[in-house]
């Protein structure tokens, strides 16, 4: 039987992190503050746990493998690992200043794909800025003499922004969240980071934290970014409902629905459907499952359900592969 599946996410409490994914977005964790949450997430590192339904209390690995491939859809059952990680990221503080492999060197040292992904900012504070690749082309030389003199941040592109931002970080792109800034990312199933510069600070055993110099330097892309910040597509608007394309490539679409009313929507063979409620309150109905999302919910629609319909008022992101 294919139905809704409402997620629970595995949270992360890096020394980053803040308190609004448990004050505002209703995220219950013993955790004194949470960096992330894992919205959609088949890696190891992290596995959704099902609220609802005949699948209550297992993993969403479990669930598909008791299903089979059809639930992720024709375009996923070609890959030999789930495609897609989803999260909500509160940086309290800044992140590092790092990189990530693309799928070629990613496979060959650490075992899994590379990551390329895309940023829409939830929210940002007055002032709040990121890092997004270089000013300026620069060689492999510079780089490492900027990164051992600690003169890194003079060369970065230090972008401002705002509620609404949409950044496409393709693997190989130096990048760092900035403080005061709320993300959703969505980006492909993988955990490798290559940390470049971190404000020299030290995790919670008290050492400095691990950085990854000669394995960045292989990986990152000394060119400034090519594609701009901001979302691809323009507004289509409907009676009830409009929406914006965010982001698309070929490892996900990524749209932002904004609605006053109801929406059909139709989850076909091809893929599964992710939901990520951003605000607002909203009554998902499917043929076999009825649910109230509120905001920091997530559900995975399995592909192949069918129509299904969504009527409140809120927000909410929706990626499809």
């Amino acid at each position: 039987m294919l139905y809704p599946l409402k997620l629970k996410a595995p949270l992360k409490d890096y020394i980053w992190g803040g308190t609004r994914l448990k004050n505002e977005y209703g995220k219950e964790t013993d955790l004194p503050t949470i960096a992330e949450s894992w919205e959609l997430s088949c890696h190891q590192a992290g596995l959704n746990i099902i609220e609802n339904g005949i699948f209550k209390g297992q993993t969403l690995p479990e669930c598909i493998s008791h299903l089979g491939k059809k639930i992720i859809g024709t375009k996923a059952a070609s890959l030999d690992y789930f495609p897609l990680l989803i999260k909500l990221i509160d940086a309290h503080d800044n992140l590092s200043v790092q990189v990530h492999p693309n799928d070629d060197y990613a496979q060959a040292v650490e075992g899994e794909p590379g990551k390329t992904e895309m940023w829409y900012i939830v929210d940002a504070e007055p002032g709040a800025k990121l890092i997004y690749g270089f000013k300026n082309k620069i060689s492999r030389d510079e780089f490492e003499k900027r990164i051992t003199d600690n003169t890194l941040l003079d060369i970065c592109n230090q972008v401002s922004v705002k509620k609404g931002d949409v950044f496409f970080i393709s693997s190989g792109t130096l990048h760092a969240i900035g403080k005061g800034i709320l993300i959703a990312e969505i980006q492909q199933n993988s955990n490798t980071t290559y940390r470049v510069y971190d404000y020299g600070r030290k995790g919670k055993d008290g050492n400095p934290r691990e950085l990854h110099i000669a394995k960045a330097l292989t990986v990152t892309d000394l060119h400034p970014p090519a594609q701009k910040k901001g979302a691809i597509g323009s507004i289509s608007i409907f009676s009830d409902y409009k929406i914006k394309l965010l982001s698309q490539c070929s490892l996900f679409t990524v749209y932002l629905f904004t609605i006053a009313g109801n929406c059909t929507l139709c989850a076909d063979n091809e893929s599964f459907h992710s939901l990520l409620v951003l605000n607002g309150e909203l009554c998902l109905d499917a043929p076999n499952e009825s649910l109230i999302l509120k905001k920091g919910d997530s559900v995975f629609i399995p592909a192949s359900m069918g129509d299904y319909r969504i009527n409140g008022m809120g927000e909410f992101i929706l990626t499809t592969l």
